[in-house]
Order: structure tokens, then sequence, then C-alpha cells
């Protein structure tokens, strides 16, 4: 018997761990994803990062294997589009500011997608709580003024681009996750590749590059993704968006330990409320439809 509670205890942590593992794989990998800046740049890293991705999934799902309407590719393009542009913002953003500021910023966008669809009064607290995060990091008064203009406006950038990805991802949701996945990643790659080529040039070919370049991708794209896929399928929509904010302070200290970035008090003050907004809107939506469920299982009786 205690056998057996042993295996379901350790079968409910694996996609804790998972998730947590994708987390920890996405950071690290940006991070290192940074320290080629000074050699072929944000564009030119973004490039490389979704290029050997897109190869690797394409190779792993064979998206050709299913045929796709017309409505549908419009739906992939689309989805490519948008993925395409929220990677290529997120690496500009990175140039000027730090990883875990950046990734805060950036979760300004699927918040605002939750709390758009929620008619709860308690939401305007988050959207509060997110309003006081931005305003605490957004460059207006002398308190913000060493964070640079262009590099937050870029994170917002790549936040509306993570809002659209959402909408326009569960317009794709009917099809196969790899092949939507597989095929999007693709376009994101075709969107970024003349921003790489342009902005680094012949210095993608240099072979220590390539193998940096497919390291980036492996641990900010291909295992990231891979993992998710084991925690969507055994942790609870809620469990899974509280986990996923704590992305933001993995970030700030994987930019701490692998770059050297240091971050105010202010903008960690700055990150804890987004990271809060972020948690309230999850378990509120959790409650919310949990109820709803309630109130039609007592009418059905």
């Amino acid at each position: 018997m205690q056998g057996t509670d042993t295996r379901t205890f350790f079968a409910g942590l694996a996609p804790v761990a998972a998730l947590v593992g994708s987390i920890l794989s996405l950071v690290i990998g940006t991070s290192f994803a940074k320290q080629l800046f000074p050699v072929i740049g944000a564009e030119g890293t973004s490039a490389y990062r979704v290029t050997l991705a897109a190869l690797l999934l394409l190779a792993v799902w064979r998206p050709w294997r299913r045929p796709l309407g017309r409505r549908d590719a419009g739906v992939v393009l689309l989805y490519g589009l948008v993925l395409g542009c929220m990677n290529l913002l997120f690496y500009l953003a990175l140039r000027t500011i730090p990883l875990g500021l950046a990734i805060a910023i950036e979760f300004v966008g699927p918040l605002t997608v939750a709390v758009a669809s929620s008619r709860r009064a308690i939401d305007l607290v988050w959207v509060a709580l997110a309003i006081l995060g931005l305003g605490l990091l957004l460059p207006l008064d002398r308190a913000s003024a060493g964070l640079d203009p262009t590099g937050v406006a870029c994170a917002l950038g790549a936040a509306l681009c993570w809002a659209l990805y959402i909408l326009v991802g569960q317009k794709a949701g009917h099809l196969p996750g790899g092949q939507a996945v597989a095929l999007g990643m693709s376009v994101a790659a075709l969107v970024i590749l003349p921003f790489g080529i342009a902005g680094a040039g012949m210095a993608l070919l240099s072979p220590s590059i390539v193998v940096a370049g497919l390291a980036v991708a492996i641990l900010s794209s291909a295992i990231p993704y891979s993992l998710e896929m084991v925690a969507l399928r055994g942790l609870p929509r809620h469990t899974f968006g509280i986990l996923l904010s704590l992305e933001p302070v993995c970030g700030a200290l994987a930019g701490f330990l692998i770059l050297g970035e240091r971050l105010t008090p202010l903008q960690g003050g700055a990150i804890a409320c987004i990271m809060a907004a972020s948690i309230g809107s999850t378990i509120g939506a959790y409650r919310a439809k949990r109820n709803i469920l309630r109130i039609e299982c007592e009418k059905s009786l």
C-alpha cells in the first residue's frame, strides 16, 4: 500500500517538475543567448534560436503528413507571424534591460487577456497591481530613469504579441499540437531570418556560433516546449498558470547568476506586483469556473 502511495506521489510530482524544468531551461538558455549579442546581435541570436528550433520541431512532428485547409493555413500563418514578432521584440528588449524585468513586462500580455475575459470585481485588484508594477518599471521619472525606454517599449511590444499569440493559438486549438507548433515556428523563422541576416551577416556562418546557437535553441525552445507538453497533460490549468508566474523571478535569478544583472529594490518590487497579479488572476479564474460548474451540477439534480 505504501509503495502505491509513493508511486502516486511521484506521478503527481512529475508534471510540476516538468514545468519547473521548462522554466529553468528557458531562462538559462535565454541568459546564454544574451551572451551572443556582442557577436551576432539580438536579431541574429533570435534568428538562430527560432530557425534551429523550427528545424528540430519539423524533424520531430513532420507536420506535412496532414494537409491544411485554406482557413487553417491562414490561422497558422498568423500564429507564426505573431510568434516571430514576439521572439524578436523580446530579444531586442534584452539588449538593454535585465532578463527578469523583460519577462515581467512581457507577462502583462497574458494577464491582460485573462482579466479582459472576466467580469469579477476582484480582477480590478489584479489590474491595479499590474499597473503599479509597470508604473515602477516604466522610465517616467528619476526613480526608473536608468531603464532604457526602447528596451521597455520592445518588452511591451512582446507583451502585446504574447496576448495575440494566445488569442490566435486558441483558433488553432483544433489542430494537432505538434503540427501547429512546428508550422508556426517555421513561419516565425521566416519572419525573423531577414532581420538576423541583415544584422549579423556572415557571422551567422561561423562554426562556433552555429554550435552556440544550437545549444540556445535546444535550451530555450526544444526542451521547454517538450517539458511544457508533459506539464499540460498532468496539471490543472490553474496550477499551470500559478507555476508559470514564477518565470520572472527565475529570470531575475538567472540574470544575476549568469549575466551579473542586479535589480534595484524598486525593480524587485515591480516584479513581485506583476507576479502577484498573475497568480491572483489565475486563482480567481479557477474559483469562478469551479463555482459555475458547481451551480450547473446543482441545477441538473
